[in-house]
């Protein structure tokens, strides 16, 4: 699974976390690290001291029985044992209480592999010695002596400091974190301002219709001399061509819409005309050749035919209008009942079942357009599927809407056509036979009516299941 991106907010504050963190680090561990290093040059110069005291102590008392040094100025804990024949030969030393002890074999054999190049060495003689600081030199060519003080207090005192310093990092770092953040969120507001004006346009209904797009990025967050800013004028920038280009769409279109609603209202009443006298030539009971009759008939079919095609193309420009629908009670029932029936009348070969419920279901809108809608639906799978076909119309609630669903077992609609099935002049392939002639007009009327209502139509087919589903708020 794919883990989810890092806000900038986030990774500004990790940034800033981690590097605190990585100096605190270098600084704790220098810091340590001279430290350890002063102590130990200091406990050097410590055991060369009381190694000079032990061998003035073997030179003027040789008598004197080992561990030498004791009784001559010799600090507590000081350990001084002489080697010879690569043995200790007393290996006793005396404590900080100044009691006499015996090196145990295991400490005996840390001390002894201690190289006699007189270079100071750390050698942890466990027990209660611990870690000593030891130095072995050569007396003579077959003695040794071995001299070291405690180095627990160096050791204490680093570890101390590792401790404050992991301590004063770590609030540091929580500290860190919390300014940070605070820090962040200030200066990311100006970013957040710009994602709000982006997010506002959107949202605005871009794709159709008059779009007043007067979203801009505040002047405070347009500075060029800020990266936010440059981005905000960008932005804005954007906003002006998109609101220019918007502007000479809707010039276009509103062109367009006036012609088609101009040129349809003009052609209604030369269609009527022809279609009058076509059929007044053929009623007149005179006796006309084959051919004459034939095109007389073909005259009056095209006149009706393109009379339906103006009549669609008059309604879908007022539509794109913002022509005022009627806003009355329409019970949905009776609506399809009627649409039912006559759409049996129509098509007696196909096979009609009609689902309601037992209360009324009623929806506020214009009753002759939810007609019409409906009647375009059935109109559709009359004419795009066989005979014998089933047609399933149902109507049911959820929540606040009102829904109505047309669905036959026909051959289905070819997948490469539903996602423009509902713009215009889109008609189907051989997908779905056409019986009669189509304008394909029919489905762009029902969209156009279900949104002015305030509705959506969608579709799913397959073969032998297509499912139109209209949904409109309830009254």
């Amino acid at each position: 699974m794919t883990r989810a991106p890092w806000s900038l907010k986030r990774r500004l504050v990790v940034g800033i976390v981690a590097l605190v963190a990585v100096v605190s680090i270098i600084i704790g561990a220098v810091s340590v690290l001279s430290l350890r290093g002063y102590l130990l040059g200091q406990l050097d110069v410590e055991v060369n001291l009381a190694t000079e005291r032990s061998v003035r102590a073997l030179t003027q008392r040789p008598e004197v029985s080992p561990p030498p040094g004791i009784g001559n100025a010799q600090a507590g804990g000081t350990l001084g044992v002489v080697v010879a024949a690569d043995r200790i030969a007393t290996p006793q030393y005396f404590d900080k209480q100044a009691r006499l002890r015996t090196l145990t074999n295991a400490q005996q054999q840390a001390l002894i592999q201690i190289p006699d190049d007189a270079t100071h060495h750390s050698v942890d003689l466990a027990g209660d010695l611990g870690s000593y600081r030891v130095v072995h030199v050569q007396l003579t060519d077959s003695i040794g002596l071995i001299v070291g003080l405690p180095q627990s207090g160096v050791d204490s005192a680093s570890g101390q400091l590792f401790l404050t310093i992991a301590g004063v990092s770590l609030a540091a770092l929580v500290i860190t974190a919390l300014a940070g953040t605070a820090v962040v969120r200030v200066a990311l507001r100006p970013l957040g301002r710009v994602v709000g004006t982006a997010r506002r346009v959107a949202e605005l209904p871009l794709a159709t219709g008059e779009v007043a797009l007067a979203e801009r990025v505040p002047d405070v967050d347009t500075d060029p001399r800020t990266e936010v800013g440059q981005v905000g004028a960008a932005l804005n920038l954007m906003l002006d061509h998109v609101g220019e280009a918007l502007a000479v769409r809707q010039a276009s279109e509103s062109k367009v819409r006036r012609f088609v609603a101009d040129a349809s209202h003009e052609l209604r009443t030369p269609l009527a005309s022809i279609r009058g006298y076509s059929e007044l030539t053929r009623m007149s009971g005179r006796e006309l050749p084959e051919d004459i009759s034939h095109a007389l008939s073909r005259i009056e079919s095209e006149s009706i035919r393109m009379t339906a095609l103006v009549e669609e193309l008059l309604l879908l420009a007022r539509l794109d209008a913002g022509t005022e629908l009627r806003h009355d009670e329409v019970d949905v029932s009776r609506l399809l009942a009627d649409a039912v029936a006559d759409a049996h009348a129509a098509g007696p070969e196909h096979i009609w079942h009609l689902e309601l419920p037992e209360t009324p279901i009623t929806v506020t809108g214009d009753q002759g357009r939810l007609h019409q809608a409906v009647a375009n639906l059935l109109t559709n799978a009359r004419v795009h599927t066989p005979a014998g076909t089933t047609v399933t119309v149902a109507a049911r609630t959820a929540n606040s809407h009102a829904i109505i669903t047309v669905a036959d077992d026909g051959p289905g609609i070819d997948p490469e056509l539903l996602p423009s099935l509902f713009e215009r002049f889109v008609r189907g392939d051989s997908s779905r036979s056409r019986a009669a002639g189509s304008t394909g007009l029919g489905l762009a009327i029902v969209r156009a009516i279900v949104e002015r209502h305030g509705g959506t139509l969608d579709v799913e087919s397959q073969p032998g299941a297509t499912r139109f589903e209209l949904r409109l708020p309830r009254a």
